[in-house]
């Protein structure tokens, strides 16, 4: 795409609005991202975005703003990047200071406490509905990616199988099924 300033101003103010609704971690950003640069501006496309969080997945430092850099640089290269995590980080580092200003004050409000944990389901709602929206075009092309990632989720969620074993099985699961495909397309 190309590098038009439009891009970085478009870039920053999204991003600051997005940020501003992020509530409750970094994927909680996924499904906005994706709903303002994939299906509304159509900056980016689905594998694009899939790309986007596996690296953010993958990299060091916290995941919103590893999605922030990535989505950034894809659409604007370095100053993408600049702008992306700048509109980011801007709404709460202000949220944090303030609430750092009063901690003993918010810490044991109970109306802050009601606020925190009424927040709770929704941010676990957004969070599986962004999963969702990412295995539609896994689903779409490889079916055993999917069952995989159906698999891991269960073992995860109601086995309690620690992640470590999830990603080493799926680690192998990957390489095997690469490795197949490659055969299958050198015989045939």
């Amino acid at each position: 795409m190309q590098q038009k300033p439009s891009y970085c101003r478009k870039l920053f103010w999204s991003m600051l609005y997005i940020s501003a609704f992020t509530f409750g971690g970094g994927f909680v950003i996924i499904p906005l991202i994706r709903k303002k640069f994939v299906d509304q501006l159509q900056w980016l496309s689905e594998e694009d975005m899939l790309d986007i969080v596996a690296m953010a997945q993958s990299s060091p430092c916290a995941v919103a703003m590893n999605v922030a850099s990535q989505t950034g640089y894809r659409i604007a290269s370095v100053r993408g990047t600049v702008a992306a995590v700048a509109g980011t980080v801007i709404l709460p580092f202000v949220w944090i200071s303030i609430i750092s200003l009063c901690y003993d004050a918010f810490r044991t409000s109970p109306i802050a406490d009601v606020f925190l944990r009424s927040m709770q389901p929704a941010v676990a709602a957004v969070i599986f509905a962004a999963a969702l929206s990412m295995l539609k075009p896994i689903r779409d092309r490889k079916k055993a990616s999917s069952w995989l990632m159906f698999a891991a989720g269960l073992a995860l969620g109601l086995c309690g199988l620690n992640v470590i074993w999830i990603l080493l099985v799926g680690a192998v699961f990957g390489a095997a099924a690469s490795l197949w495909e490659v055969k299958r397309h050198a015989a045939g």
